[in-house]
């Protein structure tokens, strides 16, 4: 579904993406696994179109991201929950997620979808009225998600799901996660959490300063010296 070669992507003098490649394919989700500052959401945003690489291929079934506006890309069918929720605050929990469906006409879908997010996350349900930016941090998470959901995608890109929540607000996402996946979403998932990220993927990268430095199933991973020491705390 996804192809990525060689990508490389600067921001000024910073070499951020030095040459990556990776592959998602349909149907299942691949993590990209990795500290702050590794290269995880500059990936994530050149998929989407927000920076443009300096070298590199981006496919998505077979067609070319690159030269797409963000908008292009969410219609043909890529949609990402970013880094720190980003909702609109004054907007009410109803408002957000129909904003997440703007490019989508199917009137009948949306409603479907609409539903189906608010049984997803019945806090939602609770709070449609409620204005996005009163909410807790693990509930403005959850509106993130069900408004990229929203867009009806066929690759979802989750950034950072779990930073800054309750241990109790994570299980809470990713069997959230798991539903999605098995509603037919492919899902590439951003995370510095390993635990949380293999314990839904089968596959997954390592990123370290702009580069992989490790690849392979979830099992291959969980047993790599590398993942244990520095994302799993295993001696």
């Amino acid at each position: 579904m996804l192809e990525i070669r060689d990508l490389s992507v600067y921001y000024g003098g910073i070499h951020a993406l030095q040459g990556i490649s990776l592959d998602v394919p349909d149907g299942v989700v691949v993590t990209m696994l990795g500290a702050n500052g590794a290269g995880k959401t500059s990936t994530l945003r050149t998929i989407l179109g927000l920076v443009h690489p300096k070298e590199g291929t981006i496919k998505f079934n077979g067609t070319s991201l690159l030269g797409k506006r963000p908008y292009q890309i969410v219609k043909m069918g890529v949609a990402m929950a970013p880094e720190g929720r980003r909702i609109f605050p004054d907007l009410s929990v109803w408002e957000n997620l129909l904003m997440g469906a703007y490019s989508r006409t199917d009137a009948e879908g949306i409603k479907k979808d609409l539903e189906w997010v608010l049984g997803l996350f019945p806090r939602l349900a609770e709070r449609k009225s409620q204005a996005g930016g009163t909410l807790s941090g693990g509930e403005q998470q959850m509106l993130a998600v069900a408004r990229a959901v929203m867009a009806h995608p066929k690759l979802l890109l989750l950034d950072e799901p779990s930073l800054g929540l309750a241990p109790v607000l994570i299980t809470e996402l990713y069997r959230a996660f798991a539903k999605i996946h098995k509603e037919g979403r492919t899902i590439l998932l951003v995370e510095q959490n390993a635990r949380a990220a293999l314990s839904l993927a089968n596959y997954g990268y390592v990123l370290e300063t702009g580069r992989i430095v490790a690849q392979g199933s979830r099992e291959e991973l969980l047993c790599s010296d590398l993942v244990k020491r520095a994302y799993l705390g295993i001696a």
